[in-house]
């Protein structure tokens, strides 16, 4: 029985320094209000080649099925 119980401390050790980076991750970033890449652009604020020539494409089908 001994022999569990050291085996559970020996396991519970590694996974502390094992999930010990991932913890500090997280805590370092949710203190700044959870930007952890910086001041980044959100999502559909940028200007896009490929979704502009979509939405020409959009615009253009549009019309044609306006039309007839």
């Amino acid at each position: 029985m001994g022999g569990v119980i050291e085996l559970v401390v020996l396991m519970l050790v590694i996974a502390i320094f094992a999930f010990a980076p991932l913890g500090y991750f997280i805590y370092m970033y949710t203190m700044k209000n959870g930007e952890p890449f910086g001041d980044i652009e959100p999502h559909g604020d940028s200007d896009s080649a490929v979704l502009n020539a979509v939405a020409k494409a959009i615009n253009t089908v549009k019309g044609k099925l306006g039309k007839s």
